[in-house]
């Protein structure tokens, strides 16, 4: 028998702006290429208790999902999917540890491009307390922590 939990609100060591900083290069085959990923990057996510925001998609009250995962399951559930067998670890994204925490923030499908319902940054990795990592459409990226005022008030 599963237990259920209700949602919980994201969790506050995510709350704030976030910058995409770099993409982080991999084994993985993505179907994006350069142009697409380089258009993420210098964007602002924002999470808090009332929302999360990538650019102008916002969703308002939304619950998040937090897990520990490990390397192993991690490189299970990231490799080796389909024809041209793709690989990654945590070690090639910057993970040294063993295991690390995953926030996934439920939301409405987005289309954000054709090949994706996915919003930068609805299923993280907790690198560091200033540090998260995401993919997507199998591109990983890497956003720090804002540390500078809003120069808008908050939404």
């Amino acid at each position: 028998m599963r237990t259920h939990y209700a949602a919980q609100p994201i969790p506050n060591e995510l709350w704030g702006r976030w910058i995409v900083r770099r993409d982080l290069p991999t084994h993985m085959i993505s179907r994006w290429g350069d142009k697409e990923a380089r258009k993420l990057l210098g964007t602002e996510i924002e999470y808090s208790g009332e929302l999360f925001r990538w650019k102008e998609i916002v969703t308002k009250n939304p619950t998040a999902d937090t897990t520990i995962i490990t390397a192993r399951q991690f490189h299970n559930e990231y490799s080796g999917q389909g024809a041209g067998s793709s690989d990654v670890t945590f070690k090639e994204i910057g993970i040294n540890a063993g295991q690390a925490k995953r926030i996934t923030i439920r939301h409405p499908d987005a289309h954000v491009s054709g090949a994706t319902v996915e919003v930068p940054g609805d299923d993280v990795l907790m690198k560091d307390q200033n540090t998260i990592i995401f993919s997507v459409c199998n591109v990983f990226f890497e956003a720090k922590r804002d540390t500078n005022p809003p120069s808008h008030p908050a939404h």
